[in-house]
């Protein structure tokens, strides 16, 4: 009996456009020169700031050292009259590099973008590692979409599994989706998209509004009215990693979901955690995906890493399983 084989999909770069200054985890602080007669903005290698620094500006030479300051006016200050404080208003130069933002590149455009606009991945945070994607967002959403066409019938299977994994722990719960649309007005909350026609169709461009890959049920609270180009850029991500911080006030007045959580980092649903914490659940759970024990060890690992929880303690679960687990981490 002959086997199939596995057909190997793989997305070929060619012609790319790569800067060799281009380092995906390095971390830089930008600031304006001190000199006020120039207008120069610095870019500085985050290592590069130790306790005794001194840093030039490459078009005036203005000279940041540790400890040093920047002198900008002379003042007096009077009560009624009489001068009763005289000093100067100076910069500390320590002061003036802490409070720098972060940027860093995109290993795909070669732009030096805020690290705002790079997704943070806890998984990635070392010593070598800035934590966040060398890809900004822009950039990760189209390189995510490339490989959709070639995508075979058992990636999307496994997909699915996934999914079903995941909505298994978070629970099914009522929904009310003529409320969700009157709610966002018929329209797609990212683009304004007119979604009418959706209203009365098997499939509604509903979105988790807190992700199902972090254990949110899809509920007439957490569900936003997106369609499908948006939901499919949305995808996994946390809020605060695709909304504007204004479309985030926005979402918290009309899903009651607090602003804290909407802006915050990325984390599990705390009744789902509870859920796990069953070892007799933990077991059925287990039993039912044990054809997709990868997606069960990734989503413990996961856990482990953002909760500090490992729902394979506890349960009956031989040491095999577990030792392939930890080996994954």
């Amino acid at each position: 009996m002959s086997s199939r084989r596995q057909k190997k999909n793989e997305l070929i770069k060619e012609n790319r456009k790569k800067a060799t200054h281009v380092k995906g985890q390095t971390i830089y602080i930008g600031f304006q020169c001190l000199n006020h007669e120039c207008e120069h903005f610095l870019f500085v290698k985050k290592d590069d700031i130790c306790e005794d620094f001194e840093l030039y500006c490459s078009k005036c030479n203005f000279k940041f050292e540790y400890g040093g300051e920047t002198e900008f006016f002379d003042y007096k200050y009077k009560v009624d009259g009489e001068i009763i404080k005289e000093d100067k208003f100076i910069v500390s130069h320590d002061n003036y590099i802490a409070e720098a933002s972060e940027f860093k590149y995109c290993v795909l455009c070669n732009a030096l973008k805020p690290i705002s606009a790079f997704s943070t991945l806890k998984r990635l945070k070392s010593k070598s590692s800035s934590g966040h994607q060398s890809e900004c967002k822009t950039c990760k959403d189209i390189y995510n979409n490339l490989a959709n066409p070639i995508r075979t019938i058992d990636q999307h299977r496994e997909y699915a599994q996934k999914r079903k994994l995941f909505v298994n722990i978070a629970g099914n719960h009522k929904l009310n989706s003529t409320e969700v649309y009157s709610r966002f007005n018929h329209s797609c909350f990212n683009c304004g998209k007119d979604l009418k026609i959706y209203q009365n169709s098997k499939e509604k461009p509903l979105d988790h509004t807190l992700p199902v890959k972090f254990l949110w049920p899809l509920t007439t609270e957490n569900a936003t009215l997106l369609c499908q180009t948006c939901n499919t850029r949305k995808s996994d991500k946390w809020p605060s990693e695709f909304y504007e911080v204004d479309q985030l006030g926005e979402l918290h007045r009309l899903t009651g979901i607090p602003y804290a959580i909407l802006s915050g980092d990325a984390h599990y649903n705390p009744l789902a955690i509870e859920k796990l914490k069953d070892s007799k659940e933990v077991e059925k759970l287990v039993n039912k995906f044990a054809k997709y024990e990868d997606k069960l060890i990734s989503l413990r690992n996961s856990i482990i890493e953002y909760e500090g929880f490992d729902f394979f303690e506890g349960p009956n679960i031989s040491k095999d399983l577990i030792s392939r687990a930890n080996a994954a981490r």
